[in-house]
């Protein structure tokens, strides 16, 4: 059959998108997903943390889907925008008039070889799954000193700030115990420095310098072994490349991260090994393709992958699949708007809010946002986790 939308993907941009346009008016729309669960994922930071259980970040994905919105429950295994048509694992064949790509990314964990050995065993760990956020907490209880390594990769992961989040939570525990003068703590990253925007760089700069962390930039990790605990960074040059390994005691890693296979074997994937999917950055419509939308973490537009980022696109790009579908031009526009909640220790918060030019964004009225602030962390922990849940994905902000 062929409806008017098919959404592929029912995380927090497919959600979003459905629900507007329902809202809209849309009476024909189809989301492919085959997942249980449904997880609001920025809170594992904080489940990372010991504050919050994992339970607390799931809710059934049933119960999410709009009403009046076609749920197919079932993984897509290919793409074929040229006959409109996306293809199931159960062998479905559903067309569509306009498609949105929003299935989010993959953990590109097998480009690090040992990574994943390392983190099925007893010193190694990462936010990026329901399963070993909880581990996280753990490791930081247990942690009695040593050197802890927090590792983040230079290529585009969702919430980038997540790394450096870990450390800092991490730390102030540490601090807390009286512990954190036995730890030899490093942030390591692939990225040039420790934030893109300058006006918040000075504030989390300052963080570092206040729990001692060093920090390497421009170093990617390349290997880890998780017998010898040791961890090989690759940095680049004047000289060429150059491998450095460091022991560790307590290992946190962003594995890298791309886009789902189904996408990467598809006309819709650019060129290289993570295949984003080409978007106007404005627009969000496929390069390519213009019955094609895509957004969220799956698509290359340059900014941060956040769920804030998210927020602002899915009116865009819910406005502009209504105009495909009426044949009229795609005429709204996404600015690039993004925001990184830096949680900076375990009462503290800086919401750094910025757009495409880099410059801050910020959409908290009377409040100086670029501060620690405990009342950022209050609408880390209470405020956004809400308004997830009870607006953003019921397409009403």
């Amino acid at each position: 059959m062929r409806h008017r939308v098919v959404i592929v993907g029912a995380g927090s941009a497919g959600l979003s998108v459905a629900a507007r346009l329902r809202r809209a008016g849309e009476d024909d729309v189809v989301l492919v997903d085959p997942a249980t669960w449904h997880y609001y994922q920025p809170l594992w930071t904080l489940v990372g943390a010991g504050v919050v259980p994992i339970a607390q970040s799931r809710r059934r994905q049933a119960a999410l889907v709009p009403q009046g919105v076609a749920w197919v429950r079932d993984a897509v295994v290919d793409l074929d925008p040229d006959r409109h048509v996306v293809v199931t694992a159960g062998g479905g064949r559903i067309g569509y008039e306009v498609l949105v790509c929003c299935p989010g990314l993959e953990l590109a964990v097998d480009l690090v070889p040992g990574l994943s050995e390392a983190m099925a065993g007893p010193a190694a760990s990462t936010n990026y799954t329901a399963e070993l956020a909880p581990k996280t907490a753990e490791l930081v209880r247990r942690f009695r000193g040593g050197r802890a390594l927090f590792c983040a990769p230079g290529s585009p992961i969702k919430c980038p700030g997540a790394p450096q989040k870990a450390a800092y939570l991490a730390c102030d525990q540490w601090r807390r115990r009286g512990v954190l003068g036995d730890a030899e703590v490093t942030y390591a990253t692939g990225a040039g420095g420790i934030f893109g925007v300058p006006e918040f760089a000075r504030v989390l700069e300052g963080v570092v310098e206040r729990y001692g962390i060093a920090t390497r930039f421009s170093s990617e990790l390349v290997e880890v072994d998780p017998e010898r605990r040791a961890a090989t960074f690759e940095t680049v040059g004047p000289e060429g490349k150059q491998r450095t390994s460091l022991d560790y005691d307590l290992l946190w890693a962003a594995p890298p991260q791309r886009a789902p296979g189904f996408v990467r074997d598809s006309p819709l994937a650019s060129a290289g090994e993570y295949g984003w999917v080409p978007v106007d950055r404005h627009s969000l419509v496929h390069q390519r393709y213009p019955e094609v939308f895509a957004l969220g973490d799956v698509c290359d537009a340059p900014t941060s992958k956040t769920g804030a980022a998210i927020r602002r696109q899915a009116p865009v790009v819910t406005e502009n699949v209504v105009a495909t579908l009426s044949g009229r031009e795609p005429l709204a526009r996404y600015d690039g708007y993004a925001a990184c909640p830096f949680t900076t220790a375990l009462n503290k918060m800086v919401l750094a809010e910025f757009d495409y030019s880099l410059s801050p964004r910020p959409s908290v009225p009377f409040i100086d946002t670029k501060r620690e602030r405990y009342d950022m962390w209050l609408l880390k922990r209470y405020g956004l986790p809400a308004f997830y849940w009870n607006v953003m994905l019921k397409g009403l902000g």
